[in-house]
């Protein structure tokens, strides 16, 4: 260490900020489907599965959520659409306990990545239109990223077109005032946005490797994800192409914001 002149303090020292734990908020009901989603997402991320703390709303919803003690939110798929035309309670309580949080989430600019259902949930609050139209079966796509996608710092290492999981009954008709669209395919126009400083939503699934697609689809079968012998199909096409590119966009949200103070 170089000494300082003589009559002057040395520099302060600062040691990185620690790096926080990430909040996932599930809504799967099925207790196979939400603990394969945390390691999952953990995995993806490059996260310890215990620097990911898991929430299963449709178990609970926390009154008071303090976002000071994570990097981030991430919300996984599940069994809700914004569009659906019966409801249950729960489904009813867990919109509205989203929309009072992501009211904040949006305010202060804190770190949101949302994925499939997050479309839904970014699109409602947004007051953008959830529709579905653009729905897709469960299958592997090509995504494409948009010049405002490259130069976003979440898609940052990603080819301009890569290959990710999807199957999703609904999908963003049309973008929320301001928001910026990251990432496109051929079926559904929206596979990324961003709204706002720091909420991002990505209709295909960044945290499914093949083996994670395969169970996922086995659990849902008959939910209208897929005709019969899709999944073989899916995830028959999950191992030929490379759909592990797709996770550098939750690598790149949790690098970024592991050390989040606001």
């Amino acid at each position: 260490m170089t000494p300082s002149p003589a009559g002057v303090a040395p520099a302060a020292q600062h040691p990185p900020a620690a790096a926080k734990p990430f909040l996932l908020l599930s809504t799967r009901a099925e207790d196979a489907a939400a603990h394969a989603e945390q390691l999952s997402f953990a995995r993806a991320a490059g996260l310890a599965p215990a620097m990911l703390h898991q929430v299963r709303l449709e178990r609970r919803r926390p009154r008071d959520l303090d976002l000071s003690r994570y990097g981030g939110v991430i919300v996984g798929g599940g069994p809700y659409n914004a569009s659906d035309e019966m409801k249950s309670a729960v489904q009813l309580e867990v919109e509205a306990w989203f929309r009072d949080h992501l009211a904040e989430v949006l305010e202060t600019g804190f770190p949101f990545f949302g994925a499939c259902y997050g479309v839904g949930l970014l699109g409602t609050v947004g007051r953008g239109r959830v529709s579905r139209k653009h729905g897709e079966e469960a299958a592997v796509v090509e995504v494409s990223v948009t010049p405002e996608g490259a130069a976003d710092p979440v898609l940052e290492g990603l080819p301009e077109r890569f290959h990710a999981m999807v199957g999703h009954k609904e999908a963003i008709e049309e973008l929320p005032a301001g928001a910026t669209l990251l990432a496109t395919g051929a079926a559904c126009p929206v596979q990324m946005f961003r709204l706002g400083r720091n909420a991002y939503a990505s209709q295909f699934h960044p945290e499914l490797d093949a083996d994670a697609f395969e169970q996922r689809l086995r659990i849902y079968a008959g939910h209208g994800y897929y005709q019969p012998g899709g999944n073989d199909r899916a995830v028959a096409d999950a191992r030929r192409f490379d759909v592990a590119r797709s996770a550098q966009v939750l690598r790149n949200f949790t690098r970024l914001h592991s050390g989040h103070r606001g």
